[in-house]
């Protein structure tokens, strides 16, 4: 049943957000980063970046990187609208609309906000197919020039719903675990060929980090590196970032850039 009601929206909002927090504080929630300066906890000055991961996952950075200056791209449809104000009760700044059209409105104002802003975007939402990256994303990253981190986040056998994306569901009291991978650089103007090249290694990318941060969940090991996924918010001062290796991709009209 669809909600029309504005109060009601709101309403379902803030109950929503208070079930969210108070389920996810039952999860052992662990996490690593190939590069720790990534952490949008830092917000480093002068250093914005989209971040990737898929849909069904929505609930751990919701629950986890509230008030750390990221604005979500959300659907205007109205099963988003919930979400919406999840969203901002938790922190998050949000546009609603699609990067697929460039001169929508949500493109104009994912451009502003760029400036001050990180971006985190769901790029196989609002509808599928799931575990698919849409272009809208990459032409976003190539015509802003910002680096796109992909996110990999795994549930220990979650409960799903029947939905499109098979929508994961935290059982309480088990483990949550993410993977933040290193940046990938999109070079700016690229043709069709290039953003396809690039869709398909940054949707490699989070499929590999997913698949990685779901066999930890389930495993219950540990990892070298990994720390608490809390909530708390770090400034520079709090530690020093730690940068790992990056790899590389490869595109023939653009040389190699770091992924």
């Amino acid at each position: 049943m669809k909600i029309n009601s504005p109060s009601l929206i709101n309403t379902a909002g803030l109950l929503s957000t208070a079930l969210l927090r108070g389920w996810m504080n039952t999860l052992d929630c662990r996490w690593v980063l190939y590069d720790r300066a990534c952490d949008t906890a830092l917000d480093v000055p002068g250093r914005r970046r989209i971040y990737l991961f898929w849909h069904e996952y929505v609930s751990i950075p919701l629950d986890r990187r509230g008030h750390t200056n990221v604005t979500m791209l959300l659907s205007r449809h109205r099963d988003a609208d919930v979400l919406n104000r999840m969203a901002m009760h938790q922190g998050f700044g949000v546009v609603r609309g699609s990067t697929f059209d460039g001169a929508s409105t949500a493109l104009r104002e994912l451009i502003q906000t760029s400036r001050k802003s990180h971006i985190t975007i769901t790029p196989d939402g609002p509808r599928g197919p799931r575990r698919q990256v849409a272009t809208g994303p990459i032409y976003l990253a190539s015509k802003l020039g910002m680096p796109i981190v992909p996110m990999g986040y795994g549930f220990d056998r979650p409960w799903r719903l029947n939905s499109w994306d098979r929508f994961a569901f935290p059982r309480p009291f088990s483990r949550a675990r993410a993977v933040w991978g290193p940046e990938m650089v999109i070079p700016k103007k690229l043709d069709r060929d290039g953003l396809e090249h690039y869709r398909r290694e940054v949707q490699r990318m989070i499929n590999r980090l997913t698949l990685e941060a779901e066999a930890w969940a389930e495993s219950g090991t540990s990892k070298i590196g990994e720390l608490p996924y809390t909530r708390e918010v770090l400034r520079p001062g709090n530690y020093m970032p730690q940068r790992a290796p990056q790899t590389f991709v490869d595109h023939p009209a653009a040389g190699r850039h770091a992924a």
